[in-house]
């Protein structure tokens, strides 16, 4: 029962999902066709919550529950993130899922998301087999 705090915060997590309707197909296509602002507002508060939140933890030198420094490291631009934000971006307007939501969907009682999940779990094991070759 160590990991109980996980399974409690990714059950919170799921329900947050779920109740914000980010797990909808029909709202992930809304957002990829331009017809509503619901998918943008809510990336784009979750990007804003993360960018507060970053420079909270790097101006006051924020620490973990064990008194251990909080370690941002500064990321370089590179193109390949351009590149495998694209395809990602791809194969959520294909499926109308993204990695974190696939659980939650299942959970919701919507099978045939495993399909998407398991062509997920192939893709990354893909990009595994195909990381020492490609541009980092």
């Amino acid at each position: 029962m160590k990991n109980i705090k996980f399974i409690i915060m990714g059950l919170l997590f799921g329900i947050i999902l779920v109740k914000s309707e980010v797990i909808s197909w029909f709202r992930i296509q809304e957002m990829f066709r331009l017809q509503s602002f619901h998918m943008y507002g809510v990336i784009g508060s979750a990007i804003l919550v993360g960018l507060i939140s970053i420079q909270l933890i790097r101006r006051f030198k924020l620490k973990t529950v064990n008194q251990e420094p909080v370690v941002i490291p500064k990321k370089k631009f590179h193109w390949g993130n351009v590149y495998g934000g694209l395809i990602f971006g791809l194969g959520w307007a294909i499926t109308g899922a993204c990695p974190g939501p696939l659980f939650a969907e299942i959970g919701s009682g919507f099978g045939v998301i495993v399909v998407t999940l398991l062509s997920a779990i192939a893709g990354t094991w893909i990009y595994g087999v195909l990381r020492e070759r490609l541009p980092h």
